[in-house]
């Protein structure tokens, strides 16, 4: 059993958890995930990392009530306890593996929207830890549903917050703030982008326009978490990739992200399940994931 150590509500229907899982937290990595599971008839419930405390063998989850399971995960407190915490799964932040000379040379762009702020926060707070700046943008559709802003303060080289309804920061979207930014003449060698998926969409087109290579984390189509439900298929390139074994970080650029959104709805149902998996064949689901880690 992994017992919670801290719950935290950060916003409607989003909450923190610091949960004690040692072995996670010694080999985790900023961009991997984990999967939880609150007991034998839960579902299986995957969570990209937020942050974690090696020392003190915690890792730090996030979630969005979406459905039945992730409200049950609100009824659980301090004390209680998930029967599983599976991971780290999913492949590391590329920026993570870079070496500190080549990234100290990069001007990099983080932009995060709505919960996609938790996936951000790891990556920003392992390029302070070695002493490098980089520029955040976060944005949520109202000022109520920010979160993570006081610890991204104190990891960003500089944060722009924005919202949709203009009632906190900057007025507008986070493609809004990149505008704003590269008017002022700011370039960039990097942008990671994580949010919701129309959202990153929109960011990769305004950052292939401005000549800015960027990286999207596909975690909000994972479902089983380990390749074989086939939800998390999405086209890179000419390639079909799987969210939770490839990534869950792709080129941007390559996604096409009308088809991930088009599935993502098909999925849903029963029927649509079945067309996809008609359709597809044997390039409906990837195989089984990197099983492993604090089972």
């Amino acid at each position: 059993m992994y017992t919670i150590l801290k719950r935290e509500k950060l916003a409607d229907n989003i909450y923190l958890m610091d949960v004690h899982a040692p072995r996670v937290a010694k080999a985790c990595k900023p961009g991997q995930f984990v999967i939880v599971k609150i007991d034998e008839e839960g579902e299986r419930i995957p969570l990209t990392i937020c942050d974690y405390d090696r020392e003190e063998g915690t890792v730090t989850i996030v979630f969005q009530v979406v459905g039945a399971s992730t409200q049950r995960m609100t009824e659980l407190y301090e004390d209680d306890a998930f029967m599983d915490f599976v991971g780290p799964l999913g492949c590391a932040s590329e920026l993570v593996e870079e070496d500190r000379e080549t990234l100290s040379k990069k001007k990099m762009l983080f932009v995060a929207g709505g919960v996609g702020t938790a996936p951000v926060y790891p990556q920003v707070k392992w390029m302070h830890e070695l002493g490098i700046d980089v520029d955040v943008v976060i944005g949520a559709k109202t000022e109520n549903m920010l979160i993570l802003e006081e610890q991204m303060r104190k990891v960003a080289g500089r944060l722009y917050v924005c919202t949709d309804d203009g009632s906190y920061g900057t007025p507008g979207m986070v493609t809004t703030v990149i505008e704003e930014l590269a008017q002022k003449g700011n370039q960039y060698d990097v942008c990671v982008a994580i949010g919701p998926m129309i959202m990153m969409k929109f960011v990769c087109l305004l950052t292939k326009d401005l000549g800015i290579p960027t990286i999207v984390s596909m975690n909000p189509i994972m479902v089983d978490g380990t390749g074989m439900c086939g939800a998390c298929r999405l086209q890179v390139g000419d390639e079909v990739k799987f969210a939770c074994v490839d990534g869950p970080e792709f080129d941007g650029h390559l996604v096409d992200f009308d088809q991930a959104m088009k599935r993502q709805q098909m999925y849903k149902t029963e029927e649509g399940r079945a067309m996809l998996k008609l359709k597809e064949g044997a390039t409906h689901h990837g195989g089984c994931g990197h099983c492993g880690g604090d089972d």
